[in-house]
């Protein structure tokens, strides 16, 4: 009988292991698509603004986002949140759906997509610390090491980028990682309670009075020149980056943390820096290759120190 209990049991961890390793890579996928979609936003942001003033692109975005997550929302017949996550619900919409755009759009004016970029790329490790700060989740000491390695890269990649100066965006650029940063560590907590699409559709639908109010100012005062690059930069900040992005960001979230998840942005910059060659004609520094291949071991090093120790 002990021989059949033991065996019984050595099954059980060998399949919750398996489970659990499924799990992790399904997560690593889901956050690593929305670090794809994430990388396309700046491109896209700049293509947009040869449409609509920065204003009126930020209001417009967001209003078509919450169409579609309203639609969802009504389609799925999903309940109205508790009232004990709305708190959290306006932390994300503030810091993702409308902080972080506004911000970033408005450094795009004077800064380049490669600039804006590289120094968002100090997102990952500003996250990781909002997430430790607020869930008090202890992630172990090599997975700091290997976090803020990467973090050194980006930001050396960033002064040789500008040639040791910051530009005048950058206040901007930097405002942005704060409530990014923020919205992603209450984003990623929601999605532990509640479905990824639905943190972001409550978020958007949030959103939605002060993205109305500010279509409704902006559009008379800022001009609009629709072109085809306008138009499609439009559609993918609001489909792709701010509801699919989001959507599969806060599910691969929810499954593997919010740290280790937060680290495979790391990438974001360095495929940023690709479709601005490819999509914008921006020239790219010699200095991008190598600075790719030291980021992608940061990565790795983050993805195999395991999860966060919990407090208690």
């Amino acid at each position: 009988m002990k021989v059949k209990d033991s065996a019984t049991r050595t099954s059980a961890i060998a399949v919750g292991s398996s489970a659990a390793g499924t799990a992790n890579r399904g997560g690593v996928v889901l956050a690593g698509l929305g670090v794809v979609a994430f990388s396309l936003t700046f491109p896209s942001t700049a293509w947009g603004l040869e449409s609509f003033g920065p204003w009126s692109l930020v209001a417009l975005r967001t209003l078509v986002a919450a169409a579609i997550a309203g639609s969802v929302l009504l389609a799925g017949r999903v309940p109205v949140p508790d009232r004990r996550h709305r708190a959290g619900l306006v932390v994300v919409a503030a810091g993702v759906v409308v902080g972080f755009p506004l911000l970033t759009t408005l450094a795009l004016q004077t800064s380049t997509t490669s600039h804006a970029a590289v120094v968002v790329g100090l997102l990952p490790l500003t996250t990781a610390v909002f997430s430790s700060l607020r869930t008090g989740a202890r992630p172990p000491r090599a997975f700091w090491i290997a976090a803020l390695a990467g973090a050194a890269v980006v930001i050396a990649f960033t002064v040789q980028q500008s040639g040791g100066e910051l530009s005048g965006g950058d206040l901007y650029l930097f405002g942005a990682l704060l409530v990014c940063a923020a919205g992603y560590t209450e984003g990623g907590r929601l999605a532990g309670i509640m479905p990824g699409w639905q943190v972001v559709g409550w978020a958007l639908i949030l959103s939605l009075p002060l993205a109305v109010a500010g279509a409704a100012i902006a559009l008379p005062l800022e001009p609009v020149r629709l072109t085809a690059h306008g138009v499609i930069g439009l559609v993918w900040v609001a489909a792709g980056s701010t509801f699919f992005g989001l959507y599969v960001w806060y599910r691969g979230m929810a499954e593997i943390g919010v740290p280790r998840a937060s680290q495979l942005q790391l990438a974001q910059p360095l495929l940023t820096l690709v479709w601005s060659f490819f999509l914008l004609g921006e020239e790219v520094s010699t200095a991008a290759p190598v600075a790719a291949i030291a980021v992608l071991v940061c990565i790795a090093a983050t993805q195999r120190t395991g999860n966060a120790r919990r407090p208690g």
